[in-house]
């Protein structure tokens, strides 16, 4: 049953009144019938606490799969390969209440294409304080496994860091950002917990997220993009079909990439491999209109035009594709508005 304001209040009152400190008998009075108050209201409503702290539950952890897909459809721009699998992978898995293994998404493509923005998304319509949330865990490469003479630390590191997190939370999600710089090997100590066991010393990891982002594999997502405008066929027409088995095995036999010769790959637990195509002029209007509209701005759409025309695109000749996407967006516009 949920409280309601009203004894929500007097609870807090009632923690936050300091009657422990109290000394006269009159007080002591006072503060055994706050104390009786308190436990009244406490059999009433057992659960009270968790709506004042984040907890592992429902009122804090709950799938928003129609906020979603309005998300990746208004939100995010030329990527309908990765709005399509995303949307069936994490609902789906959601929606699964006995996964057989963690949900393991790999995100690969040029720099501002949307991964990052993307795993928000994801963390907003799964936990009540997005990205925020003490249950949604980041990992950077180069900030958190800077050394490479360090990696027998990182991997015992990195083992704890999960096994803690999901001991504590099993709907926890791991997203691992800049794995093209992470040393090859280092994520293979976390195996055992992507694969498909029912526990691992007493800890299940069956219903955890975990996603990795990367730009290995994004030179052969923009060959097969740069191929299908050389033919003169829209970009909607490609396909996962079209980029899934030269990414996989691109960013498996990349030698500078975290997933050089990884297990994670050669064992089949990675899920989904998500392609982020290239952006075009089009897609980088949207952005700008988007993030105008994200700043309670009226969208102009010759500012958008002007930010979209201060951008480098390649190739040179025909200015096909933005070289950063849509990253450098917000600075441009502080610049024009």
């Amino acid at each position: 049953m949920k409280p309601s304001t009203r004894h929500i209040l007097l609870l807090w009152m009632l923690v936050c009144s300091g009657t422990t400190q109290a000394i006269e008998p009159i007080s002591t009075t006072i503060a055994v019938g706050m104390a009786a108050a308190l436990t009244g209201i406490l059999a009433r409503y057992q659960n009270i606490f968790y709506y004042f702290h984040e907890c592992c539950r429902p009122e804090w952890i709950s799938f928003n799969k129609t906020g979603l897909r309005n998300d990746l459809d208004t939100k995010l721009f030329g990527q309908h390969i990765a709005s399509r699998i995303l949307l069936k992978a994490v609902s789906g898995f959601m929606s699964n209440k006995n996964p057989k293994k963690p949900l393991v998404l790999s995100l690969h493509g040029w720099t501002g294409t949307g991964k990052n923005f993307v795993s928000k998304l994801i963390a907003e319509n799964i936990y009540k304080e997005g990205m925020d949330s003490s249950f949604v865990h980041v990992f950077t490469s180069t900030l958190h496994f800077p050394h490479q003479s360090q990696s027998a630390y990182y991997k015992s590191q990195l083992q704890q860091w999960i096994k803690g997190n999901v001991t504590n939370c099993e709907r926890s999600m791991f997203i691992f950002d800049e794995m093209d710089k992470m040393h090859p090997g280092l994520i293979d100590s976390i195996k055992p917990y992507l694969d498909y066991y029912v526990k691992l010393d007493g800890v299940s990891y069956r219903k955890s997220i975990f996603i990795f982002l990367s730009n290995a594999g994004g030179e052969s997502i923009i060959q097969t993009a740069l191929d299908f405008w050389k033919q003169g066929r829209d970009r909607e027409e490609i396909e996962l079909k079209d980029l899934e088995t030269s990414l996989s095995l691109s960013v498996f036999n990349n030698n500078q990439s975290g997933f050089y010769r990884t297990n994670l790959i050669d064992k089949n637990l990675v899920d989904f491999f998500v392609p982020f195509l290239p952006l075009e002029y089009r897609h980088i209007v949207q952005c700008a209109m988007a993030e105008m509209k994200a700043r309670n701005i009226k969208p102009n759409q010759d500012v958008a035009d002007m930010v979209a025309r201060d951008l480098v695109y390649f190739p040179k000749s025909e200015r096909v594709f933005s070289v950063k996407g849509c990253k450098t967006i917000e600075s441009k516009l502080d610049y024009y508005t």
